[in-house]
């Protein structure tokens, strides 16, 4: 993604995300969309493959985080090939204890929705997908204090949810399409007076 003043840049793009994420972005997440090989990497279609998640677990991830982020009026979180990224971090920069993680994770996303439905989440129902990731996001980001009946594994969930978030917001359709950068510049809250002079008004 260019960086110009006609358009959020991916440091803003990152700034706005850890807000929603509630502050934290992961070290591997943070390398892998700082990295410009490997934002070149998943940045088109054209030529890419996948490289740690097989077919069906790319098109879980992808389904997921178009779950997550749909398309709406802008395009959603598959046509910014969300997937694509989530599957060029965790090659190029997840260690392989979290990329096992990630992948046991997914599993249990499909062990989840066989014990409800009798099937893998991608056979289910677009409405039976958005209950278990509901479920998924309630556990994981709970309104009220944790308490001892919350599940105690909820990492795959925050980290695919900021997997999502991340990349679509620091790709060309999230900052150009759904991240307008304002038409005054940046917001800069302390400016000398001395360095701005007499105003018009």
């Amino acid at each position: 993604m260019r960086e110009s003043n006609s358009q959020i840049t991916r440091r803003e793009a990152l700034a706005r995300v850890a807000v929603l994420l509630g502050g934290v972005i992961s070290a591997p997440t943070m390398a892998g969309v700082l990295d410009a090989a490997t934002r070149r990497a998943w940045a088109t279609a054209q030529g890419w493959a996948p490289r740690t998640l097989s077919p069906s677990q790319l098109e879980l991830v992808a389904v997921m985080a178009e779950h997550i982020i749909p398309r709406t009026d802008t395009p959603g979180a598959r046509a910014a090939g969300v997937h694509r990224f989530v599957d060029t971090l965790l090659t190029d920069h997840y260690p392989a204890a979290e990329r096992d993680r990630f992948l046991a994770g997914l599993a249990d996303v499909d062990a989840r929705a066989r014990s409800a439905q009798g099937k893998t989440f991608l056979a289910c129902a677009p409405g039976q997908q958005i209950a278990l990731l509901t479920e998924l996001d309630e556990a994981a980001y709970p309104e009220a204090p944790i308490d001892s009946n919350r599940p105690a594994e909820t990492w795959f969930f925050r980290r695919m949810k900021e997997l999502t978030l991340v990349g679509y917001y620091t790709s060309q359709v999230g900052a150009t399409q759904e991240l307008h950068p304002s038409p005054f510049g940046a917001y800069r809250g302390d400016i000398p007076y001395a360095s701005i002079g007499r105003a018009w008004s």
